[in-house]
């Protein structure tokens, strides 16, 4: 029972050292726990680890008969001790037993888990990279976009700018038919008065023509 007990202690703690340490091996331990774990594995080991914890349960229980009974009787008996040292051994052993048990299942789990995370993060830095690339491009294509805009916002400006010119010109050639047509027309209205005026000359002319040219008539006709 001790050298199984020693024997199982020895192969767990080698089990640990795989686990902790990166080694070739870790892989293939890790494969045979997680098989462990599968199907009625996991019943297998808690029935195996519930009798050892009931037979450690039975040594302790030997041990606290054998303490009593050291105690009633007051005296040592070299066959009590040698039974309380052989049940204090098994007892050592197969709570150690279950102890590196406990921390190999939880080694596995943790090991497990990291390994999941791992996965996990290299998805999500996969993720962010094809992110960061598509908005790359697409930060590329604004800009050939901005490019583009910018190149037909300066052709605009300077196709206003021309038109602005030239409805200046317009402009300025619309003032001066403006002020031509104005003194055209002040032209008009001075010679219309100078014909009107000429006009009403040649009348008092002619009134005074036709005013001088009866009395002569009449006296030569006396």
């Amino acid at each position: 029972m001790i050298q199984l007990l020693f024997t199982l202690i020895f192969s767990e703690m080698a089990l640990i050292m795989v686990l902790v340490f990166k080694n070739p091996l870790r892989k293939f331990v890790l494969m045979g726990l997680d098989r462990v774990k599968r199907g009625h594995g996991p019943i297998v080991v808690k029935t195996v680890a519930g009798t050892v914890f009931v037979v450690l349960m039975s040594s302790v229980y030997s041990m606290t008969k054998i303490q009593k009974r050291l105690i009633d009787e007051g005296a040592v008996n070299p066959t009590d001790q040698v039974l309380m040292a052989g049940h204090l051994l098994e007892a050592t052993l197969m709570g150690s037993s279950l102890f590196l048990a406990l921390m190999i299942d939880r080694l596995h789990h943790y090991i497990r888990e990291l390994r999941m995370r791992r996965k996990n993060m290299e998805a999500i830095k996969k993720q962010n990279r094809v992110l960061e690339d598509g908005k790359v491009e697409e930060s590329k294509t604004l800009e050939k976009d901005m490019t583009t805009l910018q190149a037909k916002l300066e052709q605009l400006e300077s196709e206003l700018e021309v038109k602005t010119k030239e409805a200046n010109a317009s402009e300025a050639n619309a003032e001066a038919l403006r002020k031509q047509s104005e003194g055209f027309l002040l032209e008009y209205d001075r010679l219309l008065e100078e014909n009107q005026n000429l006009r009403n000359q040649l009348q008092s002319l002619d009134l005074r023509l036709s005013h001088s040219g009866t009395p002569i008539v009449r006296a030569r006709l006396t």
